[in-house]
């Protein structure tokens, strides 16, 4: 199938039936459009970030920007929001699949993030398929059909939608303006909003999104035109955007305010993306001598710097009127296992009940059947009111609160082991084109893969990677356990009923990307290059 394409505009996959409903021209030139006014930003942006990972593996320690002071100590708060905004007790989250939309939408969730990014793989048929499928849930069109026969179908009350595009880190492959590659949040938030803007005001819920992975309020102030440039683009007022910022990186941390203050005008808040949090404390601090992070299941909100985080982050969003959100245990239900489920539901209730009490005004969760935990616990906390922003919190963070990584023990067999098997099914996984994976009874996304091979990576390198037993990490250490978990991790896939095809070439990519004497910046990155 062709189509009419704007100048300049080239597209190098098939197009399916069913595409050119979203690959249209028009769509195309606002993508076109905003390729042409803010790439070279984005790009200018990206080599910020790797100038500011040399300074620190170099040994700078960040710290809050004297340039921007007169943000921090301003009196100012974030534009109000619309009325679909206002209560967000409970949100979930999934990838763009058909069937998984309309289970979140249905799930009795107050909110609903579909998901371009880390818990869908950016196959290009998953990126234009995704967004077939939000048209069709937006008009309250969609349907699926699965191979039993059920038939999934909206319910009356759905949760109000909010979107995540990629990362600026990640391209579209597969489409280009002027002979260059185009971001693929671009990509993603240009043809989402176009299409569906208008559709989703009419029906009083929308446009609304998530941001991820920024690290520094300058990329903020990047979106913040991209959207001002859009919406004047098809006639929307200014302000009809809003967004919640997931501050998912370390950096970030350090410029919370200005990032809202530069998004003031089209915030919905700050959400507490807890595993990428833990990726990218690893990341930028690879080369410390002194860093190193015990087994993944020891680092939890209740450690000192991921405590320090969430806390200062229900602080500067209640400080400036903007929502708090927590973020996502990974925990899921278990079936055919009642001890097993009835401990992670606990888990859950845990959590939601720390978020409540510290002042978050809602949480994620993973997975329909944990949606009703969650909004007790914030129920009791919350009453009927909307959220909590009375609740000032008064302690002063500093960069030391933020840098304080403990613990550094344990380092089990079993931890190597389990991070080895979790990024081998994992990317297994991703390269046959499912993001969001159940995996030893809990959801895994690209950022949990990303901490296991991160993981393994640090204790390999630094002199404190050493087992509770005496061993230090090794690379044939990782090799040989690589070498014994694959074939476990193929059973388990094959128990499932699932296709083994990929798995060998997974165990093969987490070997380089978790022994690479270079440090590769994000797991995706290679993998998008191989795939299709």
């Amino acid at each position: 199938m062709s189509l009419n394409l704007p100048a300049g505009v080239q597209i190098n996959a098939p197009i399916k039936p069913g595409y050119e409903t979203i690959l249209t021209a028009d769509a195309l030139a606002l993508v076109a459009k905003l390729h042409r006014a803010f790439n070279s930003r984005r790009q200018e942006l990206l080599e910020a970030r790797v100038a500011r990972q040399a300074r620190i593996d170099a040994g700078e320690m960040p710290d809050f920007l004297p340039e921007t002071a007169h943000i921090r100590n301003g009196e100012w708060k974030i534009a109000p929001l619309p009325k679909a905004l206002e209560r967000r007790r409970t949100e979930i989250t999934g990838p763009v699949e058909a069937k998984m939309i309309i289970n979140a939408y249905n799930s009795g969730a107050d909110s609903y993030m579909t998901d371009f990014e880390d818990s869908n793989s950016p196959k290009w048929d998953n990126q234009i398929q995704g967004q077939v499928n939000i048209y069709k849930a937006i008009r309250r069109e969609l349907s699926f059909l699965n191979e039993a026969g059920k038939e999934y179908k909206l319910n009356d009350k759905i949760a109000t939608l909010q979107i995540r595009p990629r990362g600026w880190h990640l391209d579209e492959k597969h489409v280009t303006v002027d002979g260059q590659r185009v971001s693929g949040g671009i990509f993603d938030f240009a043809l989402v909003f176009f299409h569906n803007a208008r559709e989703q005001i009419a029906r009083g819920a929308g446009p609304f999104f998530y941001l991820p992975k920024m690290e520094s309020h300058l990329e903020a102030r990047l979106w913040n035109d991209i959207f001002v440039m859009s919406q004047d683009h098809i006639g929307l007022p200014q302000g009809t955007i809003k967004a919640t910022v997931l501050v998912e990186t370390i950096l970030a941390t350090f410029e919370m305010e200005e990032i809202l203050y530069e998004l003031r005008q089209h915030s919905s808040g700050l959400n507490a993306g807890r595993w990428d949090y833990i990726f990218s404390c690893i990341k930028k601090f690879k080369k410390n001598k002194a860093f190193c992070l015990a087994n993944r299941g020891a680092i939890t909100m209740e450690v000192p710097f991921m405590r320090s985080y969430a806390l200062h982050l229900v602080k500067i969003c209640h400080k400036r009127g903007a929502p708090a959100m927590g973020g996502m245990s990974a925990l899921i239900p278990i079936k055919n296992d009642p001890e097993a489920n009835e401990k992670a539901l606990a888990g859950i209730r845990h959590d939601k009940t720390r978020d409540a009490n510290d002042g978050f005004d809602g949480g994620w969760v993973a997975h329909p059947g944990l949606v009703s935990i969650a909004a007790e616990e914030f129920q009791k906390v919350l009453g009927e009111r909307p959220n909590q922003w009375e609740k000032q919190r008064t302690e002063t963070f500093t960069a030391r609160d933020f840098l304080n990584f403990q613990p550094e023990q344990p380092i089990t067999e079993a931890g190597v082991r389990n991070n080895i098997n979790v990024g081998i099914h994992y990317l297994g996984s991703w390269l046959a084109g499912n993001g969001c994976v159940p995996i030893h009874n809990l959801m895994e996304d690209a950022a949990t893969a990303e901490i296991a091979r991160s993981q393994i990576w640090q204790w390999v390198v630094s002199p404190k990677g050493v087992l509770d037993d005496g061993r230090k990490v090794t690379a044939e250490m990782v090799r040989q356990m690589t070498d014994e978990e694959l074939p476990k991790v193929k059973a388990t896939v094959i128990a499932q009923g699932e296709d083994t095809a990929t798995y060998d070439q997974a165990a093969v990519i987490f070997d380089t990307m978790s022994l690479s004497p270079d440090y590769p910046e994000f797991l995706t990155l290679p993998l998008y290059e191989a795939m299709d």
